[in-house]
Parts: C-alpha cells; sequence; structure tokens
C-alpha cells in the first residue's frame, strides 16, 4: 500500500489543483471579481506559496508541484482582482456617480 500512497497523494493533488480552474474562467472577463475577497486572495496566493517553499524544503515534490498549480492559477484570479479594482482609462465604468445621485437609470445617460 505504500507504493501506491505517491500516486494517491499526486491524484487528489491533481484534482485540487484543478478546482481553481472554474474560478479562472470566471475572474477572466473584466469587472467579474466583485465577490471575491481580496483578502482571502492574497492570503490564499501567499499560503500556497509558501507550501511550495515547505515542499522544495522537504523534497516532497507532490506538494511542490500541486501547489505550484494552485499558486499560478490562485496568483491569475488575484491578478484579475487587482485588476478590476484598478480605474479602466478611457472607460467609464457604469454609470457616473452624479447620475446615480439624480436618479437616472442606464438608458438614460448621454
Amino acid at each position: 500500500m505504500t507504493t501506491l500512497a505517491p500516486y494517491i497523494g499526486g491524484i487528489a493533488a491533481f484534482l485540487a489543483s484543478l478546482s481553481y480552474v472554474p474560478q479562472v474562467q470566471k475572474a477572466w472577463p473584466r469587472g467579474s471579481t466583485a465577490d471575491l475577497s481580496l483578502a482571502m486572495l492574497t492570503s490564499l496566493t501567499l499560503g500556497l506559496s509558501l507550501w511550495i517553499v515547505y515542499g522544495i524544503v522537504q523534497g516532497d515534490w507532490v506538494i511542490v508541484g500541486s501547489n505550484l498549480v494552485g499558486a499560478t492559477l490562485a496568483g491569475i484570479v488575484l491578478g484579475c482582482k487587482i485588476r478590476d479594482l484598478s480605474p479602466v482609462r478611457g472607460k467609464r465604468p457604469g454609470l457616473p456617480i452624479a447620475a446615480i445621485v439624480r436618479g437616472k437609470s442606464h438608458g438614460e445617460r448621454r
């Protein structure tokens, strides 16, 4: 059974790492990360990065590989979140605050 342990760990790590792919797909379009926490994404990416360091120190390449994939994908989502927090030059997302205060809707903007 101990000879199966690395394979079981590798498969588990692969599947766990793939769990980030749908989140990356949802976060990729601009403006789609409003419901995601910047603090959570930052701590997740940092935590996974530290697991990579731990795996290197321990010489456990299953830990390194799986967390490398996870940290990369979480880092992409974090990058999308930071991108969405930054103002976009030349584009005004949504209604200007003055229109909202006056009670105008998107269809009434000129």
